[in-house]
């Protein structure tokens, strides 16, 4: 099975950091120094097993196996918690030497028989694939074959001999060719953020519409404490119609000042029977502290391979990690946890769209109201104008009043001449004129498509408008003029020829 694409996200576990896999530290720590918040732990965590000292070994869980100890700090694919049972697990171990063992034997050889009823189980597993000696004939051999299929698919059971008992095939065994490695996000958040995820059995919609009955019940199980406040720092929908909220408590001391409850301290307490089951009324399947891991603890988790994942690809997906510093390689192991990330890939996707669909529509709305904003621009100036001429006219009417009476001075007379310069280049035919005429043509051609683009409108500045129409009265008075002259002369012409008809008559007349 090939190594699966780099997860996008992280999931529950997490502080909104993405969809894939989950970190959780669960094991119970005491308040915070100056806290007078305390909660009363399991009993199953106030020491190890048989009264030895707790184990607080670093458990892998992916909720494809069996519940993890109490008490050990998780780290996986699934929910970010230790409930959910890991498949082999990493299982690292701390520095620390535990001083007691199970039924009081030293941690060490405890230890060493652990790592001796592995080699057992993988001779066992070996001699299953390799060499059954179960019939004593050629039929071993394909028995051979047939407990190596069963191993390649991780499930069934391989026998090898007639006197031990069969060896149970499961996913997690080193020869399953179902597994690959993906990525998830190492949470940023720390223990003194108190930030504890938990997952509902609820729609999202669902959740924010009973955000406050939420609050108020969590305030009751932790003792409907006036000091104590319960916070939302985020609702995320999940698929199968779950959803995960993150929430953090706040104490308030006798003085006033806030401080929150740390992560580990908020999860122990959670996670105590009595509380759970009052947590399962309000549809909680499962919570989860979101805490980064330590330097130490994620170097111990990448020096050494999850159980039956293979020494060479865990390095090599430690080397293919795209961004070491904020992804961490997470075995994947079977179908199931396969889908798990692939609805966790294509929740992630929508809401992804989702935000782009938004975003877009924020974009558009933009771009509307900056177009809006140049034509409003445009509009401000063309009434800028036309209130700098009505000033203008204001002023000069002032400096005539203001003048009256006054002999013309030297400047006066220079801007006389000086006007009456501009005022010649305007009348030239081949200045402004005949500019002014060609316009005017385009606007009649303008004005006849107006006819049948009814939606464009122009507008003439009034002071243009008035030349204009000055300008065509003008020849409307020389075409009046022209017109009577032409007239006058027909009466000329006539005059002169019924005169040179009078004459001929009168000298027909004479003669005769």
């Amino acid at each position: 099975m090939e190594a699966a694409a780099p997860a996008t996200g992280f999931s529950f576990g997490s502080t909104n950091t993405g969809t894939f896999g989950g970190f959780g530290a669960a094991a119970a720590t005491a308040p915070a120094p100056g806290s007078t918040f305390s909660f009363s732990t399991p009993a199953n965590t106030t020491g190890g097993l048989f009264g030895n000292t707790q184990n607080k070994g670093f458990g892998f869980s992916s909720g494809l196996g069996t519940a993890a100890p109490a008490g050990a700090t998780g780290f996986g694919t699934g929910l970010g918690t230790t409930t959910l049972g890991g498949f082999g697990g990493f299982n690292i171990q701390p520095t620390q030497q535990q001083t007691g063992g199970l039924f009081g034997q030293p941690a060490q050889q405890q230890a060493q028989q652990q790592a001796q009823a592995q080699t057992t189980q993988l001779y066992q597993q070996v001699t299953a694939l390799s060499a059954p000696t179960l019939l004593g004939d050629e039929r071993d051999t394909i028995l051979a074959k047939w407990n190596q299929l069963q191993a390649y698919w991780g499930t069934g059971k391989g026998y090898y001999s007639n006197n031990n008992q069969p060896v149970d095939f499961t996913q997690e065994n080193p020869f399953c060719r179902f597994k690959a490695v993906g990525y998830s996000c190492v949470p940023v958040s720390k223990d003194e953020d108190g930030l504890v995820a938990l997952l509902l059995n609820k729609k999202e919609a669902d959740v924010r519409a009973q955000q406050q009955q939420l609050v108020e019940t969590l305030h009751k199980v932790l003792g409907s404490n006036q000091s104590l406040t319960v916070n939302v720092d985020g609702v995320k929908a999940l698929p199968n119609d779950q959803t995960e909220v993150i929430i953090y408590v706040v104490e308030r001391s006798p003085n006033g000042t806030p401080k929150r409850i740390p992560a580990t301290t908020l999860f122990s307490y959670l996670e105590q029977g009595n509380i759970k089951a009052q947590l399962a009324s309000i549809r909680v399947a499962m919570s989860g502290t979101c805490t980064e891991l330590s330097p130490a603890q994620l170097k111990q988790l990448l020096q050494n391979a999850p159980a039956g994942v293979d020494p060479i690809i865990w390095e090599q997906a430690k080397v293919d990690n795209p961004e070491p510093d904020k992804l961490i390689p997470v075995p994947m192991v079977g179908f199931k946890e396969l889908l798990r990330r692939l609805q966790f890939q294509e929740q992630m996707t929508k809401q992804h769209q989702t935000r782009v669909d938004i975003i877009s529509g924020d974009i558009s709305e933009l771009q509307k109201n900056q177009a809006t904003t140049v034509a409003k621009i445009a509009q401000y100036k063309r009434k800028l104008m036309d209130l700098s001429h009505r000033v203008l006219q204001v002023l000069i009417k002032q400096e005539i009043q203001r003048k009256s009476g006054y002999a013309i001075q030297v400047d006066e007379e220079h801007l006389r001449v000086q006007l009456d310069t501009i005022q010649s280049e305007l009348n030239a035919p081949t200045q402004f004129k005949g500019r002014l005429n060609e316009l005017m043509s385009q606007i009649r051609m303008q004005n006849h498509f107006g006819a049948v683009r009814s939606e464009e409108r122009y507008s003439v500045d009034a002071d243009l408008l008035r030349e204009i129409k000055q300008h065509l009265k003008q020849q409307q008075d020389g075409l009046n003029h022209l017109i009577s002259v032409i007239k006058d002369d027909l009466e000329d012409i006539k005059l002169i020829e019924h005169g040179l008809s009078d004459s001929g008559h009168m000298r027909g007349s004479i003669l005769s």
